[in-house]
């Protein structure tokens, strides 16, 4: 192919890295911007959406699809309510302390690994798309299914928005996100808006995981590339903007499909590590973040 053909095809997969990269690493920024904890679990959870589904879809015989919407509604609710477990038996308890919280999130992220190696096995194994339909492009054609993650993880990135300032939900999580005391003052019961935020990051990693697990297999390890370019993508926009989320995951996953299309994939995560470093010594608090004051 020339270099058009190339070009566009590498545009594309980049497209699809950045839209399910967006909606995980949207998941990580609503839980520091909140709660103001690294949650270092965050690929496992992502990882266990992935097994999830799997299993979800291979309970269901006949048509594909009817396995895989069972496990696009069914693995992000499952992995949100053990989220929410272990924000009430582990998180509470140590009072949110951002050094106490990133030693737990790491404990959790092993228990979480050796669990499903242990019931899944070490085998990485494929999830058959809903459809298998291709769309024709004027040099090749393109998997619709492909193009289909891209609309959905849109979809659920606007849908969040919308919940996060069109709804009183979204308010309270908002105002908690302001100003932990205030909230309290106001009758606000923070501990519980924790809980529903944390599980609603891990909600929405489980989602990335679903949309993703068609295209590339569920395997017990990997949430961990996903975990680094989710931090990568939140130092980048900006710990707890949403804006500055869906930006950067674009701009790193465009990235990462050009480059490692036509250089290599090491070259495109190095890259996007020195543009963090960049962002760290310019600009700390981000392209989008708020400056601390």
């Amino acid at each position: 192919m020339a270099f058009g053909p190339y070009l566009l095809l590498a545009t594309l997969e980049g497209l699809v890295t950045s839209a399910v990269l967006a909606l995980m690493a949207l998941g990580l920024s609503l839980v520091f911007g909140v709660m103001r904890v690294v949650n270092v679990a965050h690929g496992e959870f992502y990882m266990l959406g992935a097994v999830l589904a799997w299993w979800f879809a291979s309970l269901v015989s006949g048509h594909p699809a009817i396995g895989f919407l069972l496990a696009l509604f069914a693995s992000p609710l499952i992995v949100a309510a053990v989220a929410f477990l272990a924000e009430r038996l582990v998180l509470r308890r140590l009072d949110y302390e951002p050094e106490a919280t990133i030693v737990a999130t790491i404990g959790l992220l092993y228990i979480i690994q050796q669990f499903a190696l242990t019931f899944y096995g070490p085998e990485a194994r494929p999830v058959e798309a809903p459809f298998d339909a291709r769309i024709a492009l004027p040099w090749f054609g393109y998997s619709a299914y492909k193009l289909a993650v891209i609309v959905v993880s849109v979809a659920l990135m606007l849908a969040t928005w919308l919940f996060l300032t069109r709804t009183r939900a979204g308010l309270i999580m908002r105002a908690t996100q302001s100003d932990r005391e205030m909230a309290q003052a106001f009758g606000i019961p923070v501990d519980r808006v924790y809980a529903g935020v944390f599980a609603l990051g891990a909600g929405l990693a489980a989602l990335a995981a679903v949309l993703i697990v068609p295209i590339r297999q569920a395997h017990y390890l990997m949430g961990l590339d996903p975990l680094l370019l989710s931090f990568i993508v939140v130092i980048i926009g900006g710990l707890g903007s949403l804006r500055g989320t869906v930006v950067a995951a674009i701009l790193i996953g465009l990235s990462d499909g050009i480059i490692s299309m036509f250089f290599s994939p090491t070259l495109a995560k190095m890259l996007a590590t020195f543009l963090v470093a960049l962002v760290l010594v310019f600009r700390p608090q981000g392209l989008f973040g708020a400056a601390s004051r």
